[in-house]
């Protein structure tokens, strides 16, 4: 395994590392350890948001009117016949 010096690290940064590594009851150095291996193996392509998925699915569908948004709109049942 390799081997890793920071040097010039704020000392408010350990100070949070310390805090965050206690919540989730590591050692800083595994909370350390777990931060970069997840920025370094983060995903370059995200997932869509749920919002551009479901529009996806209903592209080239014939639905080329934008829908209006439905906020503040009182709340109906669903009616079932």
């Amino acid at each position: 395994m390799a081997q890793l010096v920071v040097r010039d690290l704020d000392n408010e940064v350990k100070k949070n590392l310390r805090s965050l590594a206690a919540r989730h009851g590591h050692s800083m150095e595994e909370e350390v350890r777990l931060i970069l291996s997840a920025a370094a193996c983060e995903n370059p392509n995200p997932p869509k948001k749920l919002g551009t998925w479901v529009a996806g699915l209903f592209k080239n569908q014939g639905l080329d009117r934008p829908i209006a948004e439905q906020r503040g709109q009182p709340v109906k049942p669903a009616q079932f016949e």
